[in-house]
Parts: C-alpha cells; structure tokens; sequence
C-alpha cells in the first residue's frame, strides 16, 4: 500500500529511490472518481518501473481545469483511494494546472501520460528526457472515463418535481 506525501517528504524519497537505482515512473491527473479506466492505465504504468508515483490535481486545480462542479470527491479522499491501490507507491497533491513542478521535483526516469496526449505535448517531457528519462503513453480502456461515469448517474437519476 502507497503513501500521501508532502512535495519536500517526496524529494527526500526520490533522492533515497535513487541511491537505490529504483527506476521511477510518474503519472499525475485528476482522477476524480476512480473506475477502472483508471486502474488499468495506473497498472501499465506500473510495469513500466519499480515505483510509481502519481501526482494529483488538488481540489481548485481541478475546479480549473474541468469547471466549477467538479471534482465530486475532494482532493484528500481521491488521494488516499489512490494510494490504497496496490501499483501506486506515493500520492503527492499539486495546486498547480500542470505538473511541471512536481515533475522538476521528482525528475522521473519514465513519465507517463494517456495516449490522448503527444508525447511532445506532455508537459515535464523535458525535464525527464534531460535527465535520461523516457516519456510513454498508454492506451486508454474505451469508454471508461469520469465525464462519461457522471453523465451515465445523472441519466439515470430520477427526475425531481419541480
């Protein structure tokens, strides 16, 4: 079972992952409501090192990112389910839009994003590649996607009386 760590507790375990010559990998996104779209791309990720970990957009990142009704679950419980998961070794939150500073942070030696991004738009692309790092993608699972989990429960909410 992972860990919710700080950014400074997260330098201090990179340095010490290093020592030990664990290749990282590092993903980040929202993840709002778990499903297992989610799951699926976080075990590929996970294949792809010895430790991974997952940077999370904190409550008013998301707010900007996907508008002012998400996300549903608040940034402290989408943190702990993740780190619940067993592929993920550390959870850190970010208040940033992007996560080019925790990348910066962590300096991963594969970054990984869904295929829906190119690998030349990943943001931190050159931070891992400076580094000697690698930059992936992976195929997302079809029609599994939180947008698409929350219209499917309003659709089928029962209609209140006005």
């Amino acid at each position: 079972m992972g860990r919710v760590v700080s950014l400074k507790e997260l330098r201090s375990i990179r340095h010490r992952l290093k020592e030990e010559g664990k290749r990282v990998v590092f993903t980040n996104g929202c993840f709002d409501i778990i499903h297992r779209g989610h799951v699926e791309y976080l075990q590929r990720a996970k294949a792809m090192g010895d430790v991974l970990i997952v940077g999370v957009n904190t409550d008013d990142s998301v707010r900007r990112l996907k508008g002012p009704n998400r996300p549903v679950v608040d940034q402290e419980d989408r943190a702990h389910v993740l780190a619940a998961l067993a592929m993920v070794d550390f959870v850190c939150l970010f208040p940033e839009d992007t996560p080019y500073e925790l990348i910066k942070a962590v300096v991963p030696d594969v970054l990984v994003k869904g295929s829906d991004w190119p690998v030349d738009a990943v943001v931190g692309k050159d931070v891992a590649e400076q580094a000697g790092g690698a930059v992936r993608t992976v195929e997302f699972l079809p029609n599994r996607s939180t947008s698409r989990l929350i219209d499917k429960i309003l659709e089928s909410a029962p209609r209140r009386p006005s």
